[in-house]
């Protein structure tokens, strides 16, 4: 077994919510759990004492308590119930809290520092909800947001799920027409925005874009925006008019459609993912506070935008009492220290960023534990696409050497993780530390068979809380079996479409890339993130993309590389990415051609975009290229001619 990078003490363990979470479900269920291993494996067979047991311990606030925890654990949602009685208000859990204590910290890329308690958050919820009982919102209408990372955008969230509303939202980066395509689907009553918001130093129109999708979209009645500019019609002016009424929360069933989250729409229309209030609220409390281990005392600062699952999850830390700080703009403007800089200034405890951002910083060669103090930071979440050993270890050698490093793996499909990491156990590098609690995920070979030490699909065997309850306008849910059920014909399994392996000997699971984009170079499977840990640790490349083309009845890989400034792509260079990729892999994994490209296509959530660019290729037609963040980046492999 190879060496840990990271070990907790014994007293970063004893005050573990994991730890203590162990010992309540010692206490209630008469079990002697004393490790991750045993925890897990009870969670993924007393399924039903599990998710009460979560739902305990994490104090979830419910106005009527009902019958059942789960019915039809046999089959997967939307037959699934859960929590059959039970009834809630997801605002009512996150507003729980009506102190001084900060509950927001909202930090612009100029600088500019805004603080709302958990009081002045409460107050100004009651305020917005006021607003919209006088449209005549109702339960289950859908309100959007069409808004950068403010606090705004958490405020028109908590109002609209407090009288029972179902939100959406965009985040300010994404064109109008990408946003249409996913808003208009859902035919929302309310749309929140505002007039601008900064990025890279540029201010930009929001307003204009807002309009756009205002009248795209028949069914908005009326936009709600935080602007200084005259109003037009059907828009109100975003303001607080505080009042000391208590805030009366609307009563809905645990399985009430919460949250409408977006697929990328890389390879169609986006797909409208609807989940229910309960499941979304008890999963992110799981990984928050059991996983994550966050407390009322922490500090969580995550890179996101309201178009990416994580914006979701780190609102929902605000039950816990947590304060998250939202950061509005580039991280690396006007210079690479600015989230450090933060981290120091405000205390952050815990910092969530993507895969993207830690090789940045590694492929500029910093330091940041050479400048800044860092002592408040005890854990760095990490996402949005695999990271290498090398960015694992660069993380304990460069940032700090004694945090918990929590790579975590899931999907906005759940609104949460199937890996992730646990604070009572090791961290080994380039291995995600485990399979989340509850759920039941496993490697498939392609006969359906459970395989460790080797890649094969990331499936989950079983229904989870917040799988969704329905995808939107999909009445005979086929939308949804097509998604998950429909490629292994042998059992009944969800299938991610992620290429893993799980380490049976450190139960850790490392993951390969989206399984669509697997290379099958004379049948062999080989995922792309094996190929970028490897080309992407060479000092002369920035960032690269693998695809496979169809070639003479079989398939051969290429490789785009992005080079950092003053390199070329020479023949010396072109043989050291393949003498590495031998070497260091396979000589399956040696690319047939390898090419400099300006750019790599990602989408807005940071992920790179194979499918488009392997359309291209291989002639097939692009369909929605305003789900990605630099949609001009595909216009160079359109006009390339490959022999």
């Amino acid at each position: 077994m190879m060496k840990p990078l990271w070990k907790p003490t014994e007293e970063r363990v004893k005050r573990s919510q994991i730890l203590k979470f162990m010992e309540y479900v010692n206490t209630q269920y008469n079990k002697e759990f004393d490790s991750y291993n045993q925890l897990y494996e009870w969670s993924v067979t007393d399924i039903e004492n599990f998710w009460k047991s979560v739902s305990e311990f994490t104090k979830i606030k419910y106005i009527k308590r009902g019958h059942s925890i789960v019915e039809n654990l046999d089959s997967f949602a939307p037959e699934t119930n859960w929590f059959e009685g039970y009834s809630l208000n997801f605002a009512q859990n996150l507003l729980k809290r009506r102190d001084q204590h900060e509950a927001i910290i909202y930090v612009k890329e100029n600088g500019s520092i805004q603080k709302i308690t958990y009081a002045d958050l409460y107050l100004k919820v009651n305020s917005l909800v006021e607003v919209l009982r006088s449209l005549g919102v109702k339960p289950g209408e859908r309100l959007v947001g069409y808004l950068p990372n403010s606090p705004e955008t958490i405020i028109a969230m908590l109002a609209t799920t407090a009288l029972g509303g179902t939100w959406a939202s965009c985040g300010a980066e994404l064109g109008a027409q990408a946003t249409i395509d996913r808003l208009g689907q859902i035919e929302p009553k309310v749309l929140f925005t505002c007039e601008d918001y900064l990025y890279k130093g540029k201010k930009f129109d929001l307003r204009k874009k807002a309009e756009v999708v205002a009248k795209s979209i028949p069914s908005i009645e009326t936009t709600i925006i935080k602007t200084g500019m005259p109003l037009k019609t059907g828009q109100l002016l975003w303001e607080y008019n505080l009042t000391e009424q208590e805030l009366m929360f609307t009563e809905v069933p645990f399985e009430h459609p919460l949250f409408i989250m977006f697929s990328s729409g890389t390879t169609g229309k986006p797909k409208c993912l609807t989940q229910g209030t309960g499941g979304v609220l008890i999963n992110h409390l799981k990984e928050l506070m059991i996983h994550t281990d966050l407390t009322e005392s922490d500090k969580l600062m995550y890179l996101t935008s309201p178009s990416w699952m994580m914006w979701n999850w780190q609102a929902t830390a605000l039950a816990i009492g947590t304060t998250i700080v939202l950061f509005d703009g580039n991280p690396l403007y006007p210079d690479w220290k600015t989230v450090f800089n933060l981290i120091d200034r405000l205390g952050v405890t815990v910092f969530g960023c993507s895969a993207t951002y830690i090789l940045t910083l590694k492929n500029m060669g910093l330091s940041p534990k050479s400048t800044f103090d860092l002592s408040s930071l005890k854990e760095i979440s990490q996402t949005g696409s695999a990271l290498s050993e090398e960015g694992f270890e660069y993380v304990y050698s460069e940032i700090k050497s004694d945090l918990h490093f929590n790579s975590i793996s899931g999907g906005t499909d759940i609104n949460g993780c199937f890996a992730i990491g646990s604070p009572i156990i090791p961290v080994y590098s380039g291995e995600l530390q485990s399979r989340g609690l509850g759920m039941k995920v496993k490697a498939y070979d392609e006969n359906a068979n459970p395989v460790y030490d080797q890649e094969g699909e990331l499936v989950c065997e079983l229904p989870t809380p917040s799988m969704p309850i329905y995808f939107w306008n999909d009445p005979d849910n086929q939308k949804y079996f097509n998604a998950y059920f429909n490629y292994f014909t042998q059992k009944r399994v969800w299938r991610h479409g992620d290429y893993i392996l799980i380490d049976s000997k450190t139960g850790g699971v490392i993951f390969f890339g989206r399984s669509d984009s697997v290379l099958k170079p004379s049948g062999v499977r080989i995922g792309t993130a094996e190929i970028y840990n490897i080309v992407e640790n060479l000092s002369e490349i920035e960032d690269s993309l693998a695809i496979g083309q169809s070639y003479k009845n079989d398939q051969r890989i290429l490789l785009f590389v992005k080079l950092n400034p003053s390199f070329s792509l020479t023949e010396e260079l072109k043989n050291k990415i393949k003498k590495e990729l031998k070497i260091r892999a396979s000589p399956r994994h040696v690319p047939a051609i390898i090419l400099e490209t300006p750019d790599i296509p990602y989408t807005f959530s940071g992920k790179k975009v194979e499918s488009a660019v392997t359309n291209i290729i291989n002639g097939k037609p692009v369909t929605n290229r305003g789900a990605l963040r630099n949609p001009e980046s595909l216009d160079w492999f359109s006009n390339l001619s490959i022999e």
